[in-house]
């Protein structure tokens, strides 16, 4: 069995990976990744955001205020029919408030990476990779992840898919054993 505490990495972009860090966000019972500093210095180094400074449980409270902010943003972009454009001006404000470096150079703190982070979600949302974002089918997971395939129902956690699956199976398996014969 997968490790529920363990860090997506598979989302399609740093910033929908963010959005993992809190699992079945949709679910009875979700679960956070992000518990204290630690796990975020651990996260933010697995996405090579890795700041020099350590994060405290300000930056936490931060890193936390953004993925909710870029998770209503991310449903909002694959609704139906979503808003023409969306409104990215929250982002502004943790677009400006770092430094954000070039890629492979150093950041200097956690707020630069909140704000690579902002950045990357703004083009994103903004860009034509809007149209490859799609959000997982099951029920409690409904993460939205990046999908260049164009076909895809679940997110690239087996579980889900495998959930899925039965679930379809189970309702096919009740509608045929409620037909007359």
């Amino acid at each position: 069995m997968a490790d529920k505490t363990a860090f997506r990495t598979d989302g399609g972009a740093a910033w929908l990976n963010l959005l993992a860090t809190r699992g079945q966000a949709f679910g009875a019972h979700p679960i956070e990744r992000l518990q204290g500093p630690d796990d975020l210095q651990r996260w933010l180094t697995l996405m090579g955001l890795r700041p020099r400074e350590a994060p405290s449980e300000s930056d936490l409270k931060e890193t936390v205020r953004l993925r909710e902010t870029l998770r209503g943003l991310a449903m909002a972009a694959v609704e139906p029919s979503p808003p023409r454009e969306l409104r990215v001006d929250a982002l502004l404000e943790f677009s400006a408030k770092g430094n954000p470096a070039l890629a492979g150079a150093p950041l200097g703190d956690v707020a630069s990476a909140l704000s690579a982070l902002a950045i990357q979600a703004t083009l994103t949302l903004r860009g034509p990779d809007r149209a490859l974002l799609r959000q997982c089918d099951e029920v409690d997971c409904r993460w939205v992840f990046l999908d260049s395939s164009g076909r895809r129902r679940w997110c690239p956690a087996a579980a889900c898919a495998s959930r899925g699956r039965v679930r379809a199976h189970r309702a096919a398996a009740a509608v045929g054993a409620s037909s007359p014969s």
